[in-house]
């Protein structure tokens, strides 16, 4: 048995694959590689293969994590050399690690998720920097999702806003992505006063409670 640990990058159309998709693809890519998928008991066994944090449609992604159980130890650097060629263009594996199977589940460790996001239309430089900081200075920021009320600042780590080369303005925010307590970037943009579909929001790196920073 063995526990490795995958991380990818998830760009163009995938963008718009959902987290059930994505973990159906994951599969599918797997018994094309001829990787021996550990699978659960019972009527319906399905491969133990966990993604560490869902990422909403239109997000890009240059970190995501997934968690897979093998009936057999394989090298990791065979592991992603097999499943190079059984995924879309669209996935690129960066990395492949060999996990303790004793563990935490993956999911259980996510801590907060990094952020980058690019503005698609012109905007005040300085008026958007006031807003970023009236916001961080504030105690709470009530809000509501799916009728329910809560405070959006304590999920707000960090948030930043940078020039690009160009002129033009983006944005770097670290939000919490723990078990019930997950910020989201558009609610963000929201209470910042900017259209979430004039961004591309990409979730750069996920981090988790065995890291630092």
């Amino acid at each position: 048995m063995m526990r490795a640990r995958i991380t990818f990058s998830k760009q163009g159309a995938l963008r718009y694959t959902g987290h059930l998709d994505l973990h159906r693809l994951w599969e599918r890519a797997m018994r094309r590689a001829n990787l021996p998928l550990s699978y659960s008991q019972g009527f319906h066994p399905q491969p133990k293969i966990s993604i560490a944090a869902a990422l909403p449609l239109g997000f890009s992604s240059l970190g995501e994590v997934l968690d897979v159980r093998f009936n057999a130890e394989i090298p990791t650097e065979e592991i992603a050399a097999r499943l190079k060629d059984s995924l879309p263009p669209d996935i690129q594996i960066i990395r492949v690690e060999s996990v303790d199977e004793r563990e935490p589940a993956l999911q259980t460790q996510v801590l907060s998720a990094a952020y980058d996001v690019h503005l698609t239309e012109p905007v005040d430089g300085s008026e958007l920097t006031r807003k970023a900081e009236t916001l961080m200075k504030s105690e709470s920021l009530p809000r509501e999702r799916r009728n329910k009320f809560y405070d959006l600042r304590p999920l707000i780590e960090t948030l930043n806003v940078l020039t690009e080369a160009d002129g033009k303005f983006w944005l770097q925010m670290k939000l919490a992505a723990r078990d019930g307590a997950t910020g989201r970037p558009e609610e963000v943009l929201d209470a910042l006063g900017i259209e979430p579909e004039y961004t591309r929001v990409e979730r750069t790196r996920l981090i988790f409670q065995t890291e630092k920073t």
